[in-house]
């Protein structure tokens, strides 16, 4: 094999490393194109020769290769090979420049009636007179005080019915709630189940376990149960992970009878379930969760993140049972200790006094509105839901993800590109539009003209297009 230099460092990288190798050879890559050892369309050896090289097996160096491409680092064209991707020295999809609107958070708008900043300049004077400030700052119990997990069971008794104490928990956070659900049903190299075009922060954990992640594939109505029922009989998973309602980035929202569906396959699988569930509460008549239709199956996570905002740092959780609860607990423990005192005095109060619900309705009359701008502006032919604070875009045919969203960039629009979103298989003519992030309505329809204009753009051949 001819004497590439590239791969001598790599090599090297793996012997020193502690990290997962698949992960390393990804940084290596990286570090290899920052360099200049590897430039703007070069192409790469064989996978297979790779492997013989770093004396490594080949999925691993296909989990590396899914990985780089994820990252925006190469792009493959099958029968042709792996090539360093145009603007793979740069930083890909996330803007570092100004920006007319950062287009890339999912968050919700900061409504301005009510002014939210007076309302939380109001009560957290309300609250520093009324509560003892030690409490307030010293550290919480793990899971939240009964009257906050009251509070919070209330809060989406609409979305899962009436639940026992016992089975709530308040997180900090629905990325930590995750994290302890996933743990706690799962071991090192156990698979979870999830959609193909998933929620980037389930990878997130999914690599900090050491877990494997298997896509399926998806409709108009999100997972399909008889993908879903395949998946499971050839790789026996242990967790599924899901969002059936406006699903991120896809927008999709799982109907009863897919919900049921997808639950019978879960029960003959014996698969317990995963349900994160950010977006019911903006729509005026959501669907019952998974876990309002089985109890004993479905752990549930609503963040507040979503809904109010996510500097209150609060999810609820609802578990099967008291002895789940326990445990799940403990893995929050492990993960994040507990709540902010003064933020889940803070959520407290609105809950108690009704401002979260006044919050909520104003987050999705505003949502409404930025969703019909996004369909006059952008045309139809796009996934979105008119209570959702995203866009899932189609490109033309001409657009490949990661090059759209990188010259997006340049034009100052920053978007986040499918390859984030992907799981395995090749990513879709996508990209995600976060609606919630622009200061209002009047910038949003601005910037959603900015791409726009991107879309209409036909791009000059690059050097995937050189024989």
């Amino acid at each position: 094999m001819p004497d590439y230099a590239y791969l001598a460092h790599w090599k090297n990288e793996i012997s020193r490393s502690s990290n997962a190798i698949y992960l390393t050879l990804v940084d290596a890559l990286a570090l290899s194109i920052r360099k200049g050892d590897l430039r703007e369309g070069d192409r790469l050896l064989p996978q297979r020769t790779i492997a013989e090289y770093l004396g490594t097996n080949l999925t691993t160096v296909t989990r590396a290769f899914t990985e780089a491409r994820r990252r925006g680092l190469i792009d493959a064209t099958v029968g042709r090979g792996t090539f360093v991707r145009v603007g793979a020295g740069e930083s890909h999809w996330r803007h570092t420049g100004p920006a007319v609107v950062d287009l890339t958070m999912n968050l919700p708008p900061i409504p301005q009636n009510p002014p939210l900043q007076r309302i939380i300049q109001s009560d957290i004077t309300a609250i520093l007179k009324q509560q003892d400030l030690n409490s307030l700052m010293s550290y919480r119990v793990t899971g939240g005080t009964i009257e906050e997990r009251q509070l919070g069971a209330k809060w989406i008794a609409p979305v899962i019915g009436q639940r026992r104490t016992d089975e709530i928990l308040v997180s900090p956070g629905a990325q930590s709630a995750l994290a302890a659900i996933v743990s706690t049903h799962t071991q090192p190299g156990d698979v979870i189940v999830t959609d193909r075009i998933a929620y980037p922060g389930i990878r997130t954990i999914a690599a900090q376990f050491d877990l494997i992640l298997v896509g399926v594939d998806s409709d108009v109505e999100g997972m399909m149960p008889d993908q879903l029922d395949r998946v499971c009989g050839e790789h026996h998973p242990r967790l599924l992970y899901c969002i059936p309602t406006i699903h991120n980035p896809t927008t999709a929202t799982m109907s009863l009878q897919r919900r049921k569906d997808i639950l019978a396959v879960a029960q003959r699988h014996h698969l317990h379930i995963a349900e994160d569930d950010p977006y019911s509460l903006l729509m005026d008549s959501p669907l019952p969760a998974l876990a309002a239709l089985d109890h004993s199956r479905v752990s549930y996570i609503a963040t507040l993140a979503k809904t109010l905002s996510p500097g209150l740092r609060t999810a609820y959780v609802a578990l099967p049972n008291a002895d789940m609860t326990r445990r799940v607990t403990a893995a929050i423990r492990a993960i994040a200790l507990t709540n902010a005192g003064l933020l889940s005095a803070l959520a407290a109060r609105w809950m108690q006094t009704g401002q979260a619900h006044t919050i909520l309705h104003a987050i999705h009359k505003e949502l409404r509105l930025r969703q019909s701008i996004a369909r006059k502006v952008l045309g139809d032919g796009h996934c979105m839901n008119p209570d959702g604070p995203h866009v899932w875009l189609k490109l033309p045919n001409w657009w490949g993800s990661a090059d759209f969203v990188a010259y997006a960039r340049r034009r100052g629009l920053a978007l986040v590109p499918s390859t984030v979103f992907t799981i395995n298989g090749e990513p879709p003519q996508r990209a995600r539009i976060a609606l919630g992030s622009a200061p209002d309505a009047a910038s949003l329809d601005e910037s959603l003209h900015g791409v726009l204009s991107v879309l209409q753009h036909k791009r000059s051949p690059g050097f995937a297009d050189i024989v």
